[in-house]
């Protein structure tokens, strides 16, 4: 038995073919796959008979010494086309999109057009201009104003990838029927002498509207699915999310004959919208769909947040996926007890020390996942802030800088971070990240004559555009950038009036700033005048969390609210006014001792009544959930700590352990909102029997796996958590203090079991 391109040929099957090859030694190749054809019933999804595909498994038969085939008696104009292909001539241009002029589309369906196609690809892709599988389309990309300046192709799909079909929900007889549905863009290319922001998501949104028409034209039938594998360590797949390409995972790297081979992201794109349903009917006429794969384990989070950092060499990234695997299972730990061994502890330095090691890359594909996150919600809170990190007891790293005033002498570094949350506080990721280490800060006045971009200022901006960036890729999710009193600004403003389908801002006002503003009457006066002059709207309670200063409590604000413009200040008139809402909230009878709360929020989301204004002092509350982040990367992770001689290391060190923190607070978060989800959405087999046999005081683990609300309390009762009634659920501080001590009880139970 032989299965080729998706066919078994039996043993009668290759008899027959051997005895019409005996009887007929001059017949065509054409004949003879038109008859096997026939034998198999081997038609496409409109009753054709699959030739090409009948021709190549034969081919292959012939290869493989089962049959002999006749040889070839005609040359084909394909074949011609790949002996005299040339590439075209390509203009070297540096120019914007609109520069470009009107991109024509052209399908390749002749000879010539051919040969221009196969030169460009054949000089420029990595892959060259083929073979291509199956059915295929191919096209070529022509500027108005530059000439050629682009090639892709379509073709059939990959018969087996399992995310894929997962996500899907494909089982395998639905598989083998409605694969031809879906169609691979199995090549792209712009040549690297064309360098023009924004085309290549431009080309692929304009190559998507036409491809099922074209290939339904072509074929008979019209796909609904469009699928597409960027090779992890090459590429970073930055046009494909750009044009909003669904990213739903890896391959496993091991090729189609079980080989090594390298790991791919899949992307995705659905052509219709009751794509699903298409896919999955069976010839019943019913819908036939797996169950929904369960989400990642905690081995697989480390792959989807860091597995496409691309450092150059594959070596290297499995070298961050095994530190930052471990670095979870020990977050308090120093490099050489998180590593285990001493061996493995070198490997991390070198890792750590190595110059193709960046900390940016390190974060570019937690950013990524992050993004995806958030094209599953309506609307998303944007935190911004900015900490210090004192290493003054390692005197002897280099590199660092000031942090603290000069007659303190604290050294360290500064880190501006940018982190998503959903309106109920669950933590996304991370957006954005900046670290430096401050030189020669000059004195205020030196400060004041300085230009915005040359100032630490600059740091709001930078993040506020990084997050625009997102949110133009991401457009059904509005993301609101939230920051404190450091961010009242008018550049930060000034650059939200100016966007192109820029984030939404809401900044609380610093008071000893006091601008004048301008009403919607036109009465320009003090932004605090005009807001306390407006009438109440409402009362709101709000809980304030514990800080250092005071424990929790439950704090009453007086809502008032009213639209204003915010003018340029007199040494910045080049700068735009900005019209926003302003929302004042001010605490009416706070406790004995305690200054009352004050919060003057900036905003440019709409207030039209009190549920509006309620919601924005809700979303500004949601801004702690950051410093809730920075203790847990400080206290938890313990980054202060870490003794690693030069800023280098330092910052890649820093960005695996800022993953780690987001992903310690995220279980923390997450056992309070999805208590009932089995514990396997974040634990392993091993580690939640170690943890219900061990806090149990027995040899034989539950037959089920406890809740995920139940795993994260014991995990919380491992850290010190005692669970009284008024304890509430067990924090950052006592999970990652049991998530240190998990990691070696799961590995005595492995051991032992």
């Amino acid at each position: 038995m032989n299965a080729i391109g998706g066919k078994k040929f039996s043993d009668e099957i290759i008899a027959r073919i051997t005895q019409l090859l005996a009887a007929d030694p001059a017949i065509s190749r054409r004949r003879l796959s038109l008859q096997v054809c026939e034998w198999l019933d081997w038609r496409n999804r409109v009753g054709r008979l699959q030739e090409m595909s009948c021709r190549k498994a034969l081919l292959e038969l012939h290869r493989r010494g089962v049959i002999r085939l006749p040889p070839l008696r005609k040359r084909y104009a394909f074949r011609e086309a790949v002996r005299d292909a040339v590439p075209p001539p390509l203009a070297n241009v540096e120019c914007s999109l609109k520069e470009l002029g009107e991109l024509q589309i052209v399908r390749v369906t002749s000879n010539v057009l051919s040969k221009l196609w196969r030169g460009m690809l054949d000089a420029h892709h990595y892959l060259k201009s083929g073979p291509l599988c199956g059915a295929q389309l191919r096209y070529l990309v022509r500027s108005e104003h530059v000439g050629w300046i682009g090639g892709l192709s379509y073709s059939a799909c990959a018969r087996r990838v399992e995310c894929r079909d997962a996500w899907i929900g494909w089982v395998d007889r639905e598989r083998a029927r409605n694969h031809p549905l879906v169609v691979n863009n199995s090549r792209f290319l712009i040549p690297p002498t064309v360098r023009v922001k924004c085309l290549a998501s431009r080309i692929l949104a304009r190559c998507q509207l036409r491809v099922a028409e074209d290939w339904e034209a072509v074929y008979g039938y019209r796909p609904v699915l469009l699928e597409t594998y960027v090779e992890r360590g090459r590429f970073a797949g930055t046009c494909y999310r750009a044009a909003n390409w669904l990213h739903v995972g890896a391959t496993a790297g091991r090729g189609r004959d079980g080989g090594g081979a390298s790991v791919k992201d899949v992307y995705l794109m659905p052509l219709a919208t009751d794509w699903q349903r298409i896919l999955c009917r069976g010839d019943d006429g019913q819908v036939h769909m797996r169950a929904v794969a369960a989400a990642p384990t905690p081995k697989e989070w480390v792959e989807a947040e860091l597995g496409g950092a691309d450092l150059g060499d594959r070596r290297l990234t499995a070298r961050l996926l095994q530190m930052a695997g471990m670095f979870y299972a020990k977050p308090t730990a120093n490099v050489p007890q998180a590593c285990g061994t001493m061996m493995a502890a070198k490997a991390a330095y070198r890792f750590l020390d190595n110059e193709s090691v960046e900390w940016r890359s390190i974060l570019r594909p937690h950013y990524e996942a992050t993004e995806e996150r958030l094209r599953g919600h309506r609307m998303a809170i944007v935190a911004q802030d900015t900490t210090t990190l004192n290493y003054s007891s390692h005197p002897h790293t280099e590199g660092l800088g000031q942090i603290g005033s000069a007659s303190e002498s604290v050294r360290g570094l500064m880190v501006h971070d940018t982190m998503a949350f959903t309106p109920r506080g669950t933590p996304l990721g991370l957006l954005d990240v900046q670290c430096w280490a401050r030189g020669d800060v000059g004195t205020r006045h030196d400060r004041h004559r300085k230009p915005i971009e040359q100032k630490e200022s600059w740091k709001w901006i930078e993040s506020y555009r990084a997050v625009s960036m997102v949110q133009r890729r991401c457009g059904r999710c509005t993301l609101v950038v939230v920051a404190d009193r450091e961010a009242d600004i008018h550049e930060v403003f000034a650059e939200y009036a100016t966007a192109d389908r820029g984030a939404q801002l809401l900044i609380r006002a610093e008071r000893s700033r006091n601008r004048k503003v301008i009403d919607a009457d036109d009465n320009c006066d003090y932004l605090w005048t005009l807001l306390e002059a407006q009438s109440v709207i409402g009362t709101r309670e709000i809980l304030l969390p514990p800080s250092e200063k005071s424990a929790a409590r439950q704090a009453s604000l007086k809502v008032r609210t009213m639209p204003i413009t915010l003018r340029a200040p007199r040494r910045k008139t080049s700068l735009p006014s900005v019209r926003v809402w302003a929302v004042l909230a001010q605490e009416t009878d706070p406790p004995t001792g305690v200054e009352g709360l004050e919060w003057m929020l900036l905003t440019t989301v709409k207030v039209d009544d009190k549920e509006d204004a309620f919601e924005r002092l809700q979303w500004y509350a949601r801004r702690w959930g950051i410093e809730v982040y920075h203790r847990i990367l400080k206290s938890g992770c313990r980054v202060e700590t870490r003794q690693l001689e030069n800023v280098h290391r330092l910052s890649n060190c820093l960005a695996i352990d800022m993953v780690v923190a987001w992903r310690i607070q995220y279980l923390t978060v997450m056992g309070e909102e999805t208590p009932d989800v089995p514990c396997t959405v974040y634990f392993t087999d091993s580690e939640w029997k170690a943890l219900t046999t061990f806090l149990d005081r027995t040899k034989t683990p539950p037959a089920n796996p406890p809740s995920l609300n139940e795993a994260v309390r014991l995990l919380g009762k491992l850290g010190g958590h005692m669970g009284r009634n008024g304890d509430g659920a067990p924090g950052s501080e006592v999970l990652w203090r049991g998530t240190a001590r998990l990691s070696d009880i799961e590995n005595a139970y492995t051991l032992y079991s």
